[in-house]
């Protein structure tokens, strides 16, 4: 069975260290999730296995025992070159992401050729109450409509989501920080109008400030426009 197969040579290409240190950067889940494969390594495999006639086999026998086949899952389905089988797949997988990591490395490539077709998936993404999935329709807007595709119903749209979710939370705030660096004029009224909460408005105010794509006179704009000074 692939599966098994697969298992064998994540455990072959185990690193302890890097294990323990994987697991403190992703709080959510405890250490025993985790084997300890690199991603350089699990983005290797994930191009062979991508090829594979019976890796249905594999993407179908969720939840993953993993992390490391989560991730392995992940990238394979951004390798996957048919559009509609991608997003059958996705959505399958969905449900059974459970950490940030996962979330923000899985970008199918074969999504820049379907914008349009992505949009009502992303709206449904964001609206499904599910923190992974709302994230994960943020990144997609972030990552493909930013710059020629951009339009303002996009950022109405991420701000007007409320979560109680750090998760959720986060990739707004990093939604807006980029969004600022790549369409600035645009978003700044956001900022200035505190479409956001509270802790996001700061947290993209931080993120942007941070940022070497924002000038000294935008950031100094910024940490004027900072909540509790």
């Amino acid at each position: 069975m692939i599966t098994e197969e697969i298992k064998e040579e994540l455990l072959k290409l185990q690193d302890i260290e890097y294990r323990d240190f994987q697991s403190k950067l992703i709080p959510t889940v405890g250490v025993e999730y985790f084997i300890g494969v690199r991603t350089p390594d699990l983005r290797k495999l994930a191009k062979t296995l991508a090829k594979r006639p019976d890796i249905d086999e594999f993407l179908q026998q969720l939840p993953h025992d993993y992390f490391d086949e989560n991730q392995l899952h992940a990238f394979i389905l951004s390798e996957m070159k048919d559009y509609e089988k991608c997003v059958e797949k996705l959505q399958q997988f969905l449900p059974y992401v459970n950490n940030w990591a996962t979330c923000d490395q899985m970008s199918p490539k074969i999504f820049k050729k379907h914008k349009q077709e992505l949009l009502p998936l992303i709206d449904s993404w964001i609206d499904s109450g599910d923190t992974y999935s709302i994230r994960f329709g943020i990144k997609m807007l972030m990552e493909h409509f930013l710059d020629d595709d951009f339009d303002l119903s996009y950022p109405e749209k991420v701000a007007a989501v409320r979560s109680e979710e750090y998760y959720v939370n986060m990739m707004i705030a990093w939604y807006f920080a980029t969004a600022l660096a790549k369409q600035y004029d645009a978003i700044i009224p956001f900022i200035e109008n505190e479409k956001l909460d509270q802790w996001c408005h700061n947290k993209a105010i931080q993120k942007s400030i941070e940022s070497y794509r924002i000038t000294p006179e935008q950031k100094e704009y910024l940490r004027g426009l900072k909540h509790g000074k």
